[in-house]
């Protein structure tokens, strides 16, 4: 049972209503990963996405997003770069946020995440996020809300509050992860997943289409979030993520089956997007 009934009041369903984003993570990062969103977007399931600023397909990804400003997208706040042979770093000039990079200028790797977030000044934290907002404002995109990118913040109340800060001045919604912050936020009158969302990164591969039909099958009552990885098993996507580009696969062939579509009518569970979110946490 949800939490206490709260976002899907909030919202406008009904106490029973069974609702769910599916957000496909990481727009922008390559050729490989714009494609599928875009396809996940159009002809599957997805319902949002998310632009990755820093990486090198940004562009492409905001020129799709200009050109079909019906799509509703968020920020995917990124200040780490987990590829050995593809990097990226951050929007605002090096010097001015010298705490967020590495030796070699880059965003610390996923590996080093502890080692960073341990020095990390929070001021230059949140430099680097206002700059990746205004980069997609100044291209005269509007964003429905904020998530993150590989950070694993953990009790790391400080950067949740900044995260949720920028949000609120922003105009926007935001991601949440984890019941305690979940409930903390509910409490406050502001609709959120009523769940941990769900990490594709956290399904095997394998049999991963079976899996997603069980979760959809006995999704609970309330608002859940998928934030989804889809991608082209392509040479570029091999070439980037020796390691993982199956998962990207994997969830772009679930997301665009005949069979995702058909359980979710036969359910009876509601797509929603980030806007009704947005729509709420401005209303307060």
């Amino acid at each position: 049972m949800a939490l206490n009934g709260l976002t899907n009041r909030l919202l406008g369903y009904p106490a029973d209503a069974r609702l769910l984003i599916v957000n496909a993570d990481d727009f922008g990062m390559c050729h490989a990963v714009n494609e599928a969103v875009v396809r996940v977007l159009k002809e599957g399931i997805g319902r949002s996405t998310t632009l990755m600023v820093p990486c090198p397909w940004m562009l492409h990804a905001t020129r799709f997003l200009a050109d079909h400003p019906d799509v509703p997208f968020g920020v995917h706040l990124t200040v780490i770069s987990e590829w050995p042979d593809y990097r990226w770093g951050p929007v605002a000039a090096r010097e001015v946020v010298p705490s967020l990079v590495d030796e070699a200028g880059y965003f610390y790797s996923f590996e080093r995440m502890a080692e960073f977030l341990v020095q990390v000044s929070l001021d230059q934290l949140e430099v680097e996020f206002r700059a990746q907002i205004e980069v997609v404002l100044a291209a005269g995109l509007r964003p429905t809300h904020l998530d993150w990118h590989c950070l694993r913040i953990g009790q790391r109340v400080d950067v949740f509050n900044l995260m949720l800060r920028l949000a609120r001045d922003y105009g926007l919604a935001l991601r949440v992860a984890g019941q305690s912050w979940i409930e903390m936020l509910q409490g406050q009158g502001l609709p959120t997943n009523d769940y941990d969302f769900l990490d594709s990164y956290g399904l095997e591969p394998a049999g991963k289409s079976a899996r997603y039909a069980q979760i959809l099958r006995e999704l609970p009552v309330g608002l859940s979030e998928w934030a989804v990885h889809p991608g082209l098993d392509s040479a570029e996507l091999l070439a980037i993520e020796p390691g993982g580009n199956h998962i990207r696969q994997t969830d772009f062939d679930f997301l665009m089956s005949p069979q995702a579509q058909d359980i979710v009518r036969e359910q009876g569970i509601v797509l929603l997007d980030y806007r009704a979110l947005q729509a709420a946490w401005n209303a307060q």
